[in-house]
C-alpha cells in the first residue's frame, strides 16, 4: 500500500509539473499541432480520404480586428471581464437545458474553455475530459493573457473539414488573409463555430445567413478587443 502511495504521488506530481511546464512553453510559442487534429486526420484515414490539414500559425496583430470581437459576439460575450467560467451563463443553461429536456443540450463553455480543450485534450463529454478541461482552463487563465488565450482560440479552432484557424478559413472559403477579412466575413466565420463541420461558412444557407446576422448586431455592443497592455474598451 505504502509502495501505491509513492508510484500515486509521483504520478501526480509528473502531470502537475509536465502540464504546467507546457502551459507555460506555449504561452510563448505557436501551436502549430493540437490532439484535434491529429484525430481528425486519423478519422480522414480511416474513411480512405486523402489527407487534409490547413493550418496556417497568424499572430493576432495580423488578424481583422473584427474576428475578436465576432468570436466573443457568437461564443462568449463575457471573455474579458469572466476568469475563465461564466457562471451566469452556466446557471442560463441549466435552468434552459432542465425545462426542456427534449431540445439539443445548450451549453456554455467559454473561450478560455474552448481553447483548453481544442489545446491541450480530446473531444468529448465525459465527466473525466471536463475535469481536466477546468484544470487547464483555470492554468491558462492564470498564465496567459486574454490576448494570448484569443490569438491561440483562433488560430486552433476547427472552422471546416481540415480547416483550423483564421487564416486558413480566410484562404480557403474568402480567398484572402485572416488580416484582410471583412466585418461581414467574421461574423459569418462566428457563425459556423457552433458545428463548423455541418455549418460552411464558403456556402452558407439561409440559416447562417440569420446568424451571422444577428452575430453583426451583437457586435456592435461587444467592446473592441484590446491589445496587450491596454485597459478594456467599452461600448
Amino acid at each position: 500500500m505504502k509502495i501505491l502511495r509513492r508510484i500515486l504521488y509521483w504520478v501526480f506530481a509528473l502531470f502537475i509539473g509536465t502540464t504546467i511546464l507546457a502551459v507555460v512553453v506555449l504561452r510563448f510559442m505557436p501551436v502549430y499541432l493540437t490532439p484535434l487534429m491529429v484525430i481528425r486526420c486519423v478519422q480522414q484515414s480511416g474513411e480512405g480520404r486523402s489527407l487534409k490539414l490547413s493550418h496556417h500559425w497568424v499572430p493576432l496583430e495580423k488578424m481583422s480586428p473584427s474576428m475578436p470581437v465576432a468570436v466573443m459576439a457568437s461564443e462568449d460575450a463575457n471573455f474579458l471581464r469572466h476568469h475563465g467560467f461564466d457562471y451566469k451563463a452556466i446557471e442560463n443553461a441549466a435552468i434552459r437545458n432542465m425545462k426542456h429536456p427534449e431540445k439539443r443540450k445548450l451549453g456554455a463553455s467559454t473561450i478560455s474553455q474552448q481553447t483548453a480543450k481544442n489545446v491541450f485534450l480530446w473531444p468529448g463529454r465525459s465527466w473525466v475530459r471536463k475535469g481536466f478541461e477546468v484544470y487547464f482552463t483555470a492554468l491558462i487563465e492564470l498564465m496567459w493573457s486574454k490576448q494570448r488565450i484569443m490569438e491561440v482560440y483562433l488560430n486552433s479552432i476547427e472552422m471546416g473539414d481540415g480547416i483550423y484557424g483564421v487564416d486558413a478559413v480566410a484562404m480557403e472559403h474568402f480567398h484572402t488573409d485572416a488580416l484582410n477579412l471583412t466585418r461581414s466575413q467574421c461574423a459569418l466565420i462566428a457563425a459556423t463555430l457552433p458545428n463548423p463541420r455541418k455549418f460552411s461558412s464558403k456556402n452558407p444557407s439561409d440559416y447562417m445567413r440569420k446568424r451571422q446576422a444577428r452575430i453583426e448586431r451583437e457586435m456592435k455592443f461587444v467592446p473592441a478587443f484590446p491589445k496587450e497592455g491596454e485597459e478594456q474598451k467599452q461600448k
